[in-house]
């Protein structure tokens, strides 16, 4: 039976997984535990998180100011103008913290309140839920980071908040029909916003999109000699997943897209919305492990090997490499110990060495989730 992205799908799986919580701050994509460790690595002088930081510190984001808009056309330059100040907000979020360097949280702020008066998106296409999820993904962690600073009050977080509610809600409360990418991407800015916002309800939405979209999106072959349909596949699931010449554990939905260049948001997105429930004591990880460990074993390998494995029709992998391969290989080996040999192998010989730092909402991962202690299992399991 075709699973369907409708509301009443979303509301019923909330229903079922809801359960009373008190929100951990910061705790979107990071938490303040890691950024304590990574500070202490940086003061001790330690590699990658010393060169990382240097890095963003020589970025053209260490220095931006802000450019709030009162309204997105994201089919025109303002895609870039927020896209551009997201980046600056969570740079400058982060060298605050970091450095302890009060410019910088005096810098972020500002973007911040810049963007509190911006009152939609107006394009009026899918472009608008995609823009939404890329920036709004990574202004909420900024967010998250900057309420640990005193010299932001509660009237301008407050103002963000509303901002959020009224411009981003309506933009990430209804799943893109468009490449898998889309919707993972508008989960991860739903999920991430939703914890600045203490929003109960519009985190588990996010989880119940989620559960919806993974088998949608990451192939398992126990799932069946297809993958699950889905709302937006147009009944034909060879076509929506870019025929495939095989099926095999791993394969994404857009891997044969264009070769690994869109699966890696995909794959980075479901990895962060993971990781925010993992900071508000969630386990998500646990049952997509196998899902999310194939999809990244498998790309690595293509990656590595300049070979596609057979699975597409061009054989040559995309050259592409993005900052967004640490969080899920620091859950996965770091936390729960398993083996990834592949995407060590990636890490070490390409992301680190070539990957950008921040593109859309990837950014930073080598600096953020390099080598982090393991801590503990989340205190609760979701209902």
């Amino acid at each position: 039976m075709k699973i369907l992205m409708s509301w009443f799908v979303v509301i019923g799986l909330w229903l079922v997984s809801a359960s009373a919580m008190t929100f951990v701050h910061p705790g979107a994509l990071n938490s303040r535990a890691e950024l304590d460790f990574i500070k202490g690595q940086i003061s001790a002088g330690a590699q990658p998180w010393k060169g990382e930081l240097e890095q963003i510190k020589n970025s053209r984001y260490a220095h931006m100011g802000p450019h709030g808009l009162t309204n997105i056309d994201s089919k025109s330059e303002d895609a870039n103008i927020s896209r551009y100040d997201a980046a600056a907000a969570y740079s400058q979020a982060l060298l605050w913290y970091l450095t302890g360097e009060e410019a910088y949280a005096r810098s972020a702020i500002a973007i911040l309140n810049s963007w509190s008066n911006l009152q939609a998106f107006t394009t009026g296409t899918q472009q608008d839920r995609l823009q939404a999820g890329w920036i709004g993904a990574v202004f909420a962690p900024a967010a998250e980071i900057m309420r640990l600073y005193p010299g932001w009050t509660p009237a301008e977080i407050m103002n963000l908040q509303a901002m959020f509610r009224r411009a981003f809600y309506p933009q990430l409360t209804t799943a893109s029909s468009w490449n898998g990418n889309v919707d993972l991407t508008q989960i991860d800015a739903l999920m991430a916003i939703a914890v600045f916002n203490e929003d109960e309800h519009l985190f588990h939405q996010g989880i119940a999109r989620l559960k919806l979209r993974n088998p949608a999106y990451f192939y398992l072959s126990s799932d069946g000699p297809r993958p699950q349909p889905i709302e937006g596949d147009g009944g034909d699931v060879e076509k929506f997943w870019h025929q495939p010449l095989k099926w095999v554990d791993g394969l994404m939905q857009e891997t044969c897209r264009d070769n690994g260049h869109h699966a890696q948001y995909g794959l980075g997105s479901a990895l962060h919305a993971a990781e925010t429930a993992w900071h508000q004591g969630i386990d998500l990880y646990t049952e997509n492990q196998a899902r999310y460990t194939a999809a990244m074993e498998l790309l690595a390998e293509q990656f590595l090997s300049d070979s596609m494995q057979g699975v597409a029709r061009d054989p040559r992998p995309s050259p592409n490499r993005f900052d967004t391969w640490s969080v899920g290989y620091n859950h996965y080996h770091n936390r729960a110990g398993v083996d990834l040999p592949h995407t060590r192998r990636l890490l070490s010989e390409q992301v680190r060495p070539r990957a950008p730092r921040a593109i859309w909402n990837l950014n930073y991962e080598t600096l953020t989730h390099t080598g982090l202690p393991s801590g503990a299992a989340p205190p609760q399991a979701p209902k």
